[in-house]
């Protein structure tokens, strides 16, 4: 397998963690409009991606293969905790 060809790869195991984490930064800046918000649209949007992208290499590394939906489910779950703590303003 070549370097693009990797890349690619890559790149389409990774597409659902981002999209992921574009839609449910902007689903809670549309519905939560009366909660604070500790970071900006951008940075929310990366940590997001990173949890999800994370949950999707546990899956792979748990299951052997990707495209469960036990590690989708995951993905979801780990990305809203994470946006919900994010919405908190991460007082302790």
């Amino acid at each position: 397998m070549g370097p693009l060809e990797l890349l690619n790869h890559l790149l389409n195991f990774l597409a659902p963690a981002l999209w992921l984490a574009v839609l449910v930064t902007l689903a809670a800046r549309f519905f939560m409009k009366k909660r604070p918000v500790a970071l900006s649209l951008y940075a929310q949007t990366a940590i997001n991606f990173v949890v999800s992208g994370a949950a999707l290499a546990l899956g792979l590394w748990f299951f052997g293969h990707d495209g469960k939906m036990a590690t989708y489910a995951g993905m979801m779950l780990l990305c809203a905790t994470s946006q919900w703590l994010m919405l908190r303003g991460w007082k302790a």
